[in-house]
């Protein structure tokens, strides 16, 4: 995962802001019960800072995404009491650690297709998405999740190359194959940022799906 982190970092050099960092995967990297992919890093991580030197994994310092995660009963509601009550400032490098603790011991593994960060919110082009697609089959291989959750029409399209209507393919299993493991992938609403308003169709979606 190493190797494949460092390659993450080049393409940061060349697709995201030099004043930020990359984001990894992060959380249960073997045999996951499930794995989330997202579309890429938000600056609002703590992570993102060059002064950063704890874990850089996904949605460190915010909110929405854990309080989603809970819900889908894939995250402990303690931790989450935790979390907010805290600012981003108030992430020590040894809470993010037990925050992923906690996603491991659920058997989640975290990630984006484009580990990129920008400065700004705005959406990436499939073309950013498509430099990284490679490297994330490669992530997955080694996680060898039972069931991957590809978040958003965009994701969803890239990975299972066709195109991905979430709202017509809701729990609807798609076999994705690569250096001959397959994959039993699903498309789903993103959750969060302007997706917010599908959460509840979203969870609904993964229950179902996790059964």
């Amino acid at each position: 995962m190493e190797k494949i982190n460092r390659q993450y970092d080049r393409l940061q050099s060349v697709y995201g802001s030099s004043e930020l960092n990359s984001v990894y995967g992060y959380g249960c990297e073997k045999n996951a019960k499930v794995a989330l992919v997202f579309m890429n890093p938000t600056k609002r991580n703590i992570a993102t800072s060059k002064n950063w030197k704890g874990i850089r994994a996904q949605w460190l310092g915010t909110k929405q995404v854990w309080d989603f995660l809970a819900k889908c009963e894939l995250f402990g509601e303690d931790i989450l009491s935790e979390i907010k009550l805290k600012k981003p400032n108030d992430w020590t490098y040894e809470f993010c650690e037990k925050v992923y603790e906690n996603v491991k011991q659920h058997g989640v593994w975290i990630t984006n297709l484009a580990k990129c960060t920008q400065e700004d919110a705005r959406s990436l082009p499939d073309e950013i998405f498509l430099q990284y697609k490679e490297l994330l089959k490669q992530e997955l291989l080694k996680v060898n999740p039972q069931k991957i959750i590809l978040f958003g029409n965009q994701v969803a399209s890239i990975m299972l190359e066709q195109n991905i209507s979430v709202s017509t393919v809701r729990q609807k299993s798609f076999n994705y194959t690569y250096c001959g493991k397959t994959f039993d992938c699903y498309a789903v609403y993103y959750p969060v940022g302007n997706g917010r308003f599908n959460q509840p169709k979203a969870i609904e979606d993964i229950k179902a799906i996790l059964l």
